[in-house]
């Protein structure tokens, strides 16, 4: 079965401060470590000292472990381990990154099993959710739960325009894209990306290598490459029975919703949020609601 849910806010959320316990800073503190595995040294992240099932995070086109938003990823590590890390020749994980989300896809599975874990969570933002989506199709033994946003499927309407909206911000400050990209034009959704902003730069020492030209390069050609047209999206999808939580931005521009409401239409145990005035990091421009959200959903 599939449950859709359409997020509305409450202006309760806005007409009060609430007074929250703040959970202690793993993405400021949490070291680097590496793991040989296939020739490839992966650098990766350990949040939380929790037991259980651990909440492995993908990232998105041209991002490192730092690119995540700390309220994020503090949010979730006070209640599960969290595992951030570079995929192959991204950041600090030596080797070359692949140009293919199926080989992408290995790669993850041959950290998760490098690591020694026999099932985690998933949470793929982006290229992350598409990661994450073939490794449901190819190796689902290693996933309990998945959670996308910034979601399409094979074939998603409107991801092979990627080229034409990288090229408009060629002369734009890194965060000048991550607005443009992340967020919509309104006057509280591109407030609450400057926090956002404000809150992955907050890391200074041992902050994670830069994505390098070549690895974006091969990202991007990976991401074309699930943005070609697929006829089978639909019958694939439907054979993904883990259960999925989709989390999605109204205004999402590279990846519009109608892909997410696809997905959800298509697979079995899926269940669709939707953030209004929220573009493509709506995760990020709600924060505390996306963590509760996942948080919600693996305790289901």
């Amino acid at each position: 079965m599939k449950l859709l849910t359409i997020a509305v806010l409450s202006l309760s959320l806005f007409g009060c401060e609430k007074k929250n316990t703040q959970p202690s800073d793993y993405h400021q503190t949490a070291k680097t470590k590496f793991i040989e595995a296939n020739g490839v040294n992966y650098a990766y992240r350990e949040l939380g000292n929790q037991s259980g099932t651990p909440v492995l995070m993908i990232s998105p086109l041209g991002s490192n472990m730092d690119d995540w938003d700390p309220a994020i990823t503090n949010g979730l590590a006070a209640k599960y381990k969290v595992i951030l890390f570079d995929l192959p020749g991204e950041g600090a994980s030596s080797g070359t990154t692949p140009n293919n989300i199926a080989d992408m896809a290995s790669s993850v599975t041959t950290f998760i099993h490098a690591l020694g874990l026999q099932k985690v969570n998933i949470l793929g933002f982006s290229l992350g959710s598409f990661i994450t989506q073939q490794i449901a199709l190819t190796t689902p033994a290693v996933i309990n739960k998945m959670i996308l946003t910034g979601t399409g499927p094979k074939g998603a309407v409107g991801l092979s325009n990627l080229p034409s909206l990288l090229a408009a911000g060629a002369n734009l400050t890194a965060e000048e894209n991550f607005l443009r990209f992340g967020f919509t034009t309104s006057e509280a959704s591109l407030a609450k990306g400057k926090a956002a902003w404000q809150r992955i730069q907050a890391r200074v020492l041992d902050r994670d290598a830069a994505v390098s030209q070549a690895s974006a390069t091969a990202q991007v050609t990976a991401v074309l490459g699930w943005a070609q047209p697929y006829a089978n999206a639909a019958a694939e999808l439907k054979t993904i029975n883990l259960p999925v939580l989709i989390i999605q931005g109204k205004e999402d521009v590279p990846v519009p919703v109608g892909n997410a409401e696809f997905m959800a239409e298509n697979m079995p145990d899926a269940q669709l949020v939707v953030y209004p005035d929220a573009a493509h990091a709506a995760l990020f421009q709600y924060p505390t609601e996306f963590v509760q959200s996942v948080i919600t959903f693996i305790e289901q």
